[in-house]
C-alpha cells in the first residue's frame, strides 16, 4: 500500500512538472496570438481569453511596408543555408567517419571549437571578409555567415550518425565498383534521412531567427530578413509602438517553424538520439 501511494505521488509530481513546463513554454506564444487579434485600447488590457477578433493587424503587416519581401528573404536565406550546410556536412562527415587519416580527431575537435565562439566575437572580422567579397547588403552575405556557424553542428551530428552505419554496406558497394561519390549519394544518403531532417531543420530555425548578422550585414528593406523587420516596426513611446502589428508579424514568423517541427518530430528525435545507443 505504501509503495502504491509512493508510485502515485511520483507520477502525479511528474505530470504536474510536465504540465508546468508545457505551460511556461506555450503561454508566451498563446498570448502573442491573443494580442495579435486585438486592436485599439484592447491591446493594453490584460486578458487571457479572446475578447475581440480582428484580422486588421495581419492585413496591416502583410499589405504595408516591406514585410512580405522580408519574409521571402528569410525563406530564401534559410533554405539556401540549409542546402549549402548539408552538402558540405555530408561530404565532410564521410571523410571524418570513413576515411582514416592522421589528425582526424584533432580536426573534429577544431570543428567543435569553432562553434564555441560567440557571434559578437567574430562580427568585425566577418564584416571585413564580406566587404572584401563584395556581398555586403545582399542575401549571400547572410548565407555565407549562417553556413559558417551552422556547419560545426551539422558535421558533428552527421559524422556520429554515419560512423554508426554498418561497414558491410560500404564494403559491398566497393566490391560492386562504387566510387566514394556513389557510396555517399546512393548508399549512405537514404540511410541518413533522420539525421538530415534534424540538422536541416535546426539549421533552418537558426537561420530563420538570427538577428545580429542580419542587422549588421544588410542595410536596406529590400534585403532584410523578418527578425530585423519586426525589430524595426517599433516606434517612439510605448503608446506609439504598433504592438498588434508586432504580435501579428511574430505569429506569422513562428507558425511555419511550429508546423515543420510537428511534421518531422519523429525524425528529429531519431536523429538527435543517433549514436546514443549501440547494439
Amino acid at each position: 500500500m505504501t509503495l502504491d501511494l509512493w508510485t502515485i505521488t511520483k507520477r502525479t509530481a511528474f505530470y504536474a512538472l510536465v504540465v508546468f513546463i508545457v505551460f511556461v513554454a506555450v503561454f508566451p506564444f498563446y498570448y502573442a496570438i491573443l494580442t495579435s487579434f486585438k486592436s485599439g485600447t484592447d491591446l493594453f488590457r490584460v486578458t487571457y481569453w479572446p475578447v475581440s477578433f480582428s484580422w486588421d493587424n495581419y492585413i496591416s503587416v502583410l499589405s504595408t511596408g516591406s514585410f512580405p519581401r522580408n519574409l521571402l528573404n528569410s525563406v530564401f536565406v534559410a533554405s539556401v543555408t540549409v542546402l549549402a550546410a548539408l552538402f558540405l556536412a555530408i561530404t565532410a562527415s564521410f571523410a571524418l567517419s570513413r576515411v582514416r587519416f592522421r589528425g582526424r580527431s584533432l580536426l573534429l575537435m577544431t570543428i567543435l571549437a569553432v562553434s564555441m565562439f560567440p557571434q559578437i566575437a567574430v562580427l568585425a572580422g566577418l564584416f571585413e571578409v564580406i566587404r572584401f567579397l563584395g556581398i555586403y547588403n545582399t542575401p549571400w552575405a547572410l548565407i555565407f555567415s549562417y553556413t559558417i556557424f551552422t556547419l560545426p553542428f551539422t558535421v558533428w551530428v552527421l559524422t556520429t550518425f554515419m560512423r554508426d552505419l554498418p561497414i558491410e554496406i560500404e564494403e559491398a558497394a566497393i566490391v560492386d565498383g562504387a566510387t566514394p561519390w556513389i557510396i555517399i549519394w546512393r548508399v549512405f544518403l537514404p540511410l541518413l534521412w533522420p539525421a538530415l531532417v534534424t540538422t536541416g531543420l535546426l539549421a533552418f530555425i537558426a537561420a530563420w531567427n538570427e538577428f545580429l548578422f542580419a542587422l549588421t550585414f544588410t542595410s536596406s528593406n529590400a534585403t532584410r530578413t523578418v527578425p530585423v523587420a519586426i525589430a524595426l516596426l517599433s516606434g517612439g513611446s510605448q503608446y506609439e509602438i504598433p504592438w498588434g502589428n508586432i504580435m501579428a508579424a511574430s505569429v506569422i514568423v513562428t507558425v511555419p517553424l511550429v508546423v515543420l517541427v510537428l511534421i518531422f518530430q519523429r525524425k528529429i528525435i531519431s536523429g538527435l538520439t543517433a549514436g546514443g545507443v549501440k547494439g
